[in-house]
């Protein structure tokens, strides 16, 4: 059984965080983030240190979940969460303009995503994205959009994927 929800969360000195109701605010050095929690949980600070207990034994799930959040901001308003991803294949390119990310994909058309608030797009060679932010869901998400347009497929491993992601290669048709 997990026991993440009973770890104590350490909070640096450059981090506040504060709590109006249910809703918990961290303000960073990287700025600033809010989260709603569910009243069936309680955070208690001391001494630079936050720990999270449940109402009852069955809300085990929404404990360790609801630690992990916070954990989460703590440490995206420090360092920040970063996704880099990688375009393999001929003629596939990125392109970062203002707010938008532009891909060229092997489509007929450009694929074109409008970056969220508080997220910022590089590609520092036209085949590779670096996706960086505060709150790691807006970060994961958003990569997770960009890599849907084009996944990587086994044959040829073309496609949009994860720096550190493995493709399984399969072998193609052999002829007579």
């Amino acid at each position: 059984m997990s026991r993440i929800g009973f770890k104590v969360i350490n909070v640096p000195d450059s981090v506040t965080v504060t709590k109006e109701g249910n809703v918990i605010t961290v303000k960073g050095p990287k700025g600033e983030l809010s989260r709603e929690f569910s009243p069936k949980i309680t955070f208690e600070q001391k001494d630079g240190e936050i720990t999270v207990s449940r109402s009852s034994e069955n809300d085990k799930a929404l404990h360790g979940t609801s630690r992990a959040n916070l954990a989460s901001m703590i440490e995206g308003v420090v360092d920040g969460y970063k996704k880099n991803l990688k375009l393999i294949g001929v003629g596939y390119r990125a392109q970062a303009q203002g707010n938008k990310l532009v891909l060229n994909v092997g489509y007929s058309h450009p694929v074109e995503f409008e970056t969220p608030e508080g997220i910022t797009v590089k590609t520092p060679s036209a085949v590779d994205i670096e996706i960086e932010g505060i709150s790691k869901q807006v970060v994961g998400q958003f990569a997770a959009e960009v890599r849907a347009v084009r996944p990587p497929e086994p044959y040829k491993g073309k496609g949009i994927r994860y720096v550190d992601e493995y493709v399984r290669r399969k072998e193609g048709k052999t002829g007579k």
